[in-house]
């Protein structure tokens, strides 16, 4: 890693993934030729297993631990106040999303064009995705497009960068998952450029899901209650 202050801030937000977080950091590591300077943050939401000390293992990593499990909006929000870079991205720790889209997901941002950008899994490739979380995702994405008037496939992927401006004006107040939604409706309420990309997606072969049908009700709900509120 660089001495210097990064250009790129990747997110790592974990829970509990200690047979896949070794495995992104250490792909993370290979893409730093390809992308601007760049700082990796992992965010330890609570973990109860080994994945601070699979961390650990990478001494150049920045490494932040919640004493207890709050949450993966928690721990986005911690990232976002640690970023040092221009732009900041979200990388998930559990290999469902390859870290070599991260260039792609970047240079939109550096190079001026967008403020946002979201990797879309069904404007690219998905394999694996359970039938629940496809309709859900799909019910809200149109949702969202509707409410605002914007064309957003994949309103839950994983995969998002964001300018540190965007990080900055953006006062995020969920904890759980219904981070992605609130992201998304403060993005498109503010009038920030966004911008979706193709990527391929993979579910996840170690570890178990943390997202319930639960979530994606909640998530709907949040997303009506943030157009209502504006």
């Amino acid at each position: 890693m660089i001495e210097s202050e990064p250009a790129v801030s990747i997110v790592v937000p974990a829970y509990n993934e200690e047979e896949s977080i070794g495995n992104v950091l250490a792909d993370l590591l290979k893409i730093e030729s390809d992308v601007p300077p760049m700082e990796i943050i992992v965010i330890d939401d609570g973990s109860t297993d080994r994945t601070s000390e699979e961390v650990k293992k990478f001494p150049s990593i920045r490494y932040i631990r919640h004493e207890k499990n709050m949450g993966k909006g928690a721990a986005i929000k911690t990232g976002f106040k640690a970023a040092l870079g221009k732009v900041v991205v979200i990388q998930d720790a559990d290999l469902e999303y390859p870290v070599t889209h991260i260039p792609h997901l970047v240079k939109p941002i550096w190079s001026g064009p967008a403020e946002v950008v979201f990797g879309s899994r069904f404007t690219g490739k998905y394999d694996g995705m359970s039938f629940s979380h496809y309709v859900g995702n799909y019910i809200l994405s149109k949702v969202a497009s509707l409410l605002y008037g914007a064309n957003i496939t994949d309103i839950m992927t994983g995969h998002k960068a964001f300018s540190s401006k965007v990080c900055e004006s953006i006062d995020l107040k969920e904890r759980g998952f219904i981070i992605e939604v609130e992201l998304t409706s403060k993005i498109l309420k503010a009038g920030w450029k966004i911008q979706e990309i193709p990527i391929e997606y993979c579910y996840r072969k170690h570890g178990v899901s943390k997202i319930r049908y639960r979530d994606g009700l909640k998530c709907l709900l949040k997303l009506l209650l943030y157009k209502i509120r504006s």
